[in-house]
């Protein structure tokens, strides 16, 4: 009995020494580094936005890992895009970066937003300086240093010629009224009435600038506090405007209009939204 074998056909292409079926090449993977790159990318453009700081973080976080890992195959020869990798590595470390810049500009901004908010409502108190050349009875206050249970709030009334200290040493003073005769032309003032003339002095002891746009002056007068209207005159009523510098000083004259028989002219002043505003009680 004859067995037959068949022997295998020989392949020219076939390598020497290797058997029918040899194994198939290795397929090489670069997912990881397509993938650190793409989130890179994004994370990069997510971390120049204002606000998208977070998402920055994220993906730079994840694209560094992923391209990290893709070198890692690389080396091993398991992936042949080592450009792409390290391109998406630099890229994830990149938008960590901006993220963490992102986050430290936004918290100071909120941060700045929340003190000015804070410093709008509750407002700048004042300390009270009495004229010069006169004490504040029972107190012996001096008139360039008053003393720290001397401090004016809002509602405290001062005197002509008195000085109102504010917390960035801004110091508000109201003159003695005068008698003032508006022309024909003058506005606010109404027949019969009296008109009077007051001088406030601003001056900036602080160090920096302060806008005195912001200004407002408002009388009310005699006893029942009935209104009393600015006068616009030649000379009188333009207000405040512009810049006070460190160390320098401004000057303006307001003229209000009171009934003829007041006897007392209350003159409120309000250097700014964040300040609290100062009373002068002026006898006529």
């Amino acid at each position: 009995m004859s067995h037959s074998t068949q022997q295998p056909q020989y392949d020219p292409q076939q390598p020497p020494g290797a058997g029918p079926y040899a194994p198939a090449p290795q397929q090489l993977r670069g997912g990881l580094g397509t993938a650190a790159l793409v989130l890179g990318i994004i994370g990069t453009i997510s971390g120049l936005i204002p606000f998208f700081f977070w998402l920055a973080g994220i993906l730079g976080l994840i694209a560094l890992i992923l391209g990290l890992s893709g070198r890692g195959r690389v080396k091993r020869g398991e992936a042949a895009n080592k450009g792409v990798t390290t391109t998406g590595a630099i890229l994830g470390l990149v938008a960590l970066i901006l993220s963490i810049v992102g986050a430290v500009i936004t918290f100071k901004a909120v941060g700045d937003a929340v003190d000015e908010i804070n410093k709008a409502t509750s407002g700048t108190t004042a300390s009270k300086a009495p004229a010069a050349g006169k004490a504040d009875k029972g107190k012996g206050d001096t008139a360039d240093k008053p003393k720290s249970d001397d401090k004016a709030k809002a509602a405290d009334t001062l005197a002509a010629g008195d000085t109102s200290i504010y917390d960035d040493d801004l110091k508000v003073t109201v003159s003695a009224p005068k008698d003032f005769t508006p022309s024909e032309f003058a506005a606010g003032h109404t027949k019969g009435h009296k008109a009077y003339v007051v001088t406030v002095v601003i001056e900036n002891a602080g160090k920096e600038k302060f806008d005195a746009a912001l200004l407002t002056a408002e009388a009310r007068a005699g006893k029942d506090g009935v209104k009393s209207e600015q006068i616009f005159d030649e000379g009188v009523g333009d207000g405040f405007n512009g810049k006070i510098l460190p160390g320098k000083k401004a000057t303006v004259k307001y003229a209000f209009d009171a009934p003829a028989d007041a006897t007392i002219l209350t003159v409120e002043v309000s250097p700014g939204i964040s300040y609290d505003a100062s009373q002068w009680e002026l006898k006529l």
